[in-house]
């Protein structure tokens, strides 16, 4: 089980655009609502399974071929927020714009903070092996299509309700898929990095000179 007792501010303001602000009061009596309202919200689930490499059928396009080099096996990934993260944002939207983005952040900010606390479990029951970082669809030239072979393998729309649309975005929208190695030998370790994000061109992080992993 994987619970949030707090919010990571600083990558709230990443999302916001703003890591660089100087906080005013009622900058931070907004965010302190909006971090509650999220944790109240949030109903963190996921899941995981590993695969053998090899017969995944994940291996698609040249990115996640260099990322997964020397691996034997691949522990596919899903994290959610749940549907009453969507609710809150989407009530907000009706009311107020400026508390909805802030929402928002603090949603994207959650949900990773997910993912991270995900990985420790899995490096955890794989302790003596060897784990990639997490690679996602969509990530350099890896197909976003494959969100739905994802959420297939992990039984995700029955166990959890984590679905994907016609255009292969996650419903609920705060929510992960992602693919990382495993090895029983040392692996290179290889940075992550801009180049690999299908997001490069547009991400407001690198227009603020600034990354969205810390």
């Amino acid at each position: 089980m994987i619970t949030l007792e707090s919010i990571n501010r600083a990558e709230v303001l990443l999302y916001l655009g703003n890591s660089r602000a100087e906080m005013t009061e009622k900058m931070e009596l907004l965010l302190d609502e909006c971090e509650n309202e999220i944790l109240k919200t949030a109903a963190p689930k996921y899941l995981y399974k590993t695969v053998p490499l090899a017969e995944s059928g994940l291996l698609v396009g040249e990115s996640i071929k260099r990322h997964m080099q020397d691996c034997e096996y691949a522990v596919v990934m899903c994290a959610t927020l749940g549907s009453g993260t969507d609710r809150l944002i989407r009530t907000s939207q009706v009311t107020d714009m400026s508390k909805t983005v802030v929402l928002d952040a603090m949603a994207s900010a959650a949900a990773e903070q997910v993912c991270n606390k995900l990985e420790h479990i899995i490096a955890n029951e794989n302790d003596g092996k060897f784990l990639t970082w997490r690679f996602s669809p969509g990530y350099g030239d890896y197909p976003i299509e494959l969100q739905k072979a994802f959420l297939t393998i992990l039984d995700a729309p029955r166990k959890i309700g984590l679905c994907t649309n016609d255009n292969f975005i996650l419903t609920p929208t705060k929510s992960v898929t992602a693919i990382m190695g495993l090895s029983n030998s040392p692996l290179e370790q290889k940075r992550r990095g801009c180049a690999s994000c299908n997001m490069a061109k547009t991400c407001k992080f690198r227009k603020a000179g600034e990354r969205c992993e810390f």
